[in-house]
C-alpha cells in the first residue's frame, strides 16, 4: 500500500502513489506485477487521504468469480475489497475495477482491519467497531453489529477456539497530534460487537494501561493479551 505521491503508472510511468501494489522478484529485483488505483486518486493526494493508511488484509480464498481477495480502508473512509489476481489497475470515472468500493469508516481507516469466521472487522477514526459479514464473496457493506464507543482508531485482532468463541480486542489509542494519553483495551464478541466484554477503563485503578503508542495491536497468546505501550509490555489475564 502506498500513500500520497505522484501517480504515472497509467501512462507509462513508474510513480504508484496511492495504491495497493503487488510486487514481485524479477532479474533486476523487485517489479510491480499488477496494482490497483482509485479512480479519484488525484482528489485524494490533493486532500491528504491516503489510500496508504491501512495495510492489505488477505481473505482466505472465496466461493465466486473473485477467489482471491483483499481488504484495506483508506483515510477516505472507503473500504476495498480487490481481486489479487486481476486488481484492475487504473480506470477513470468510478472504481468499478474494484470487486467493492463502499464507505465504511466516518473519518477514515488507519492501521487494518481483522478478518475471523467470514467477518471482518473494522474500527476507523471517530467512529465504532463494526463487523461486515462476508457472503459468497462479498462484503456487506452495511455492519451486521455494531458497537457504540466512539473513539480514535484501533487495530482489531481476534482470539477465538477455532470458529467458536471468538473475542475481538483493540487497544485504543489517540489522534496524530495529541499529548500523552493513556490507552484503553477493549474486548468484543466477535459473534455481536454490540456487546463489549471488557473495557481496562471500567476498573482504571486495577486495570489501567499506562501511555499509549499510536497502532498498537493486541497480541493474544497462552491466554494472556499482550500490549506494547510506551516504555513497557502490558499484560492482562483472567482474574482468578
Amino acid at each position: 500500500m502506498t500513500g500520497n505521491g505522484g501517480f504515472s503508472a497509467a501512462k507509462g510511468g513508474a510513480d504508484y502513489g496511492d495504491s495497493v501494489l503487488k510486487l514481485g522478484l524479477g532479474t533486476g529485483g523487485l517489479a510491480v506485477r499488477d496494482y490497483f488505483t482509485p479512480y479519484n486518486e488525484s482528489a485524494l493526494s490533493g486532500r491528504d487521504l491516503d489510500l496508504g493508511t491501512s495495510g492489505p488484509v488477505l481473505l482466505p480464498d472465496q466461493p465466486g468469480p473473485h477467489p482471491h481477495l483483499l481488504v484495506t480502508v483508506g483515510k477516505d473512509g472507503y473500504m476495498y475489497v480487490i481481486d489479487r489476481d486481476r486488481m484492475g489497475k487504473y480506470q477513470g470515472g468510478s472504481n468499478s475495477h474494484a470487486v467493492q468500493a463502499f464507505p465504511a469508516a466516518a473519518e477514515g481507516g488507519y492501521g487494518a482491519v481483522a478478518y475471523w469466521n467470514g467477518h471482518v472487522y473494522s474500527f476507523g477514526r471517530n467512529d465504532v467497531l463494526k463487523d461486515f459479514a462476508l457472503d459468497n464473496g462479498r462484503l456487506g457493506e452495511k455492519p451486521v453489529h455494531q458497537g457504540t464507543f466512539r473513539y480514535h482508531p484501533a487495530t482489531p485482532s481476534v482470539s477465538a477456539n477455532g470458529t467458536k468463541d471468538g473475542i475481538v480486542w483493540v487497544m485504543l489509542t489517540k489522534a496524530w497530534n495529541a499529548h500523552d494519553t493513556y490507552g484503553i483495551l477493549q474486548a468484543y464478541d466477535a459473534s455481536d460487537v454490540g456487546r463489549m466484554l471488557y473495557s481496562s477503563a471500567t476498573n482504571s485503578a486495577r486495570d489501567g494501561a499506562g501511555l499509549v503508542t499510536r497502532f498498537a495491536i493486541p497480541l493474544v497468546a497462552n491466554g494472556r493479551v499482550y500490549v506494547a505501550m510506551r516504555g513497557a509490555v502490558y499484560v492482562y489475564g483472567l482474574l482468578k
